[in-house]
């Protein structure tokens, strides 16, 4: 197991950097295209749900990625040193639209480093906000979860998710390597689980290809856009399980008294990612 000096990890807290990054009509139309749609918003019109994430990504030089893709640890981020990152879980409260044409910042910090233990060993939490403005006006604050982890020992007992169950609206995906590609091309993402299918296997013992979860979580609010005609004022997720490009999974949703809760699943497979949506 890695040692994990958690009093010098929190020394991060409150460390802060503002990114900024001009949103154009090609940066939309690729977003859209990515996901299958055929508008190409032009400039002063309202940009679709989620771009922000793919905007003004760390930029650091190739020779400076390790082996895994990922730019060196340290920095912004604290330098955990746990082998496997993952997206875990966050919140976005939508205050207003941005527009194509806009520059877009954010403004993050962090807010908190905790440890735990878990089945594979120490779990190493970092969450972040994020406040975006675009043309210095609040459009979302973002609370980013981040998960450090040990890689799982051989004959680890396997953690169970719920069980998933078709949901009253539905919709099937198919997780090709050419979406994932384009969607790691959009946030200039390195990270070889999502596109590298010889490392994903061979290294680090994957069965394929990793879909993202800023992906699956695009998807899901895109979901709850389409299904209720407006963006929600508030999107809460949490990642449960991995989805591999192995097989076509689903989104789903429910009804309940305060808005939609959704989920990502394989056909017979346990929950991926589950949501809550509210207007």
């Amino acid at each position: 197991m890695s040692e994990v000096d958690i009093d010098h990890l929190r020394q991060w807290i409150g460390r802060s950097e503002v990114r900024q990054e001009l949103l154009t009509p090609a940066m939309a139309a690729r977003f859209n295209a990515t996901f299958d749609r055929t508008d190409e918003p032009a400039n002063g019109e309202i940009a679709p749900s989620m771009i922000h994430l793919c905007l003004a990504p760390p930029a650091a030089p190739t020779g400076e990625l390790g082996e895994d893709g990922h730019p060196a640890r340290g920095g912004f981020l604290p330098p955990v040193p746990l082998p496997r990152r993952m997206w875990a879980g966050g919140a976005f409260n939508f205050h207003d639209d941005i527009r194509v044409g806009e520059t877009v910042a954010r403004h993050s910090t962090i807010q908190d480093v905790t440890l735990k233990q878990g089945r594979s060993g120490a779990l190493c939490f970092v969450t972040v906000n994020h406040q975006i403005t675009a043309d210095g006006r609040p459009v979302l604050t973002e609370r980013q979860d981040i998960v450090y982890r040990d890689i799982d020992p051989p004959g680890g007992a396997p953690r169970t998710p719920p069980a998933a169950a078709p949901g009253r609206h539905r919709k099937v995906i198919a997780p090709s390597p050419a979406l994932l590609f384009r969607y790691s091309a959009l946030t200039f993402n390195g990270h070889r689980i999502h596109y590298d299918h010889p490392y994903v296997t061979g290294v680090e013992g994957y069965p394929g290809l990793i879909v993202h979860g800023p992906l699956q979580a695009t998807l899901l609010l895109h979901f709850a856009e389409t299904l209720r005609g407006a963006r929600p004022a508030e999107f809460t997720f949490r990642s449960l399980s991995p989805l591999f490009d192995t097989a076509d999974f689903t989104l789903n949703a429910d009804e309940d008294a305060d808005g939609l809760h959704l989920w990502t699943a394989y056909a017979d497979g346990p929950v991926a990612m589950e949501a809550r949506a509210s207007w």
